[in-house]
């Protein structure tokens, strides 16, 4: 009977293909672990955006809105972390805007800001 080894590249080990689906299946499920539930509403003024943030006080919260997106995120130092960013279909009024959170709903009243016409008239002469 002859025994020869194999080069490294002809082994293969039975638990290669079991453990790539397995580190798929954590990461695909660490991912939507970190999607948190929104609810969107709208009418002819606001966006209305609901949040689940429990655990995260008010004064650990950055919201930031510029131009059509909004962006929120967990201070350093915050109970737990959270960072997302939404854009929405239409140019945010920062001013006239409001954020609450009351029992980790974050609840933001979006005002949706009016498109100024650039239409100029020109005279005929």
């Amino acid at each position: 009977m002859f025994f020869a080894t194999s080069p490294a590249s002809f082994r293969h080990p039975l638990h290669s293909t079991a453990g790539h689906s397995l580190e798929r299946f954590l990461s695909e499920a660490q991912l939507n672990s970190r999607q948190t539930a929104c609810a969107v509403e709208q009418d002819e003024k606001f966006y209305t955006l609901r949040f689940d943030v429990p655990g995260i006080a008010k004064d650990q919260l950055n919201i930031g809105i510029e131009a059509a997106i909004v962006r929120i995120e967990s201070k350093e130092g915050a109970n737990r972390q959270y960072k997302s960013a939404y854009e929405l279909p239409q140019d945010i009024d920062a001013g006239s805007s409001e954020a609450s959170l009351e029992n980790g709903v974050l609840t933001l009243k979006l005002a949706k800001q009016v498109p100024v016409s650039r239409v100029t008239t020109l005279t005929i002469n």
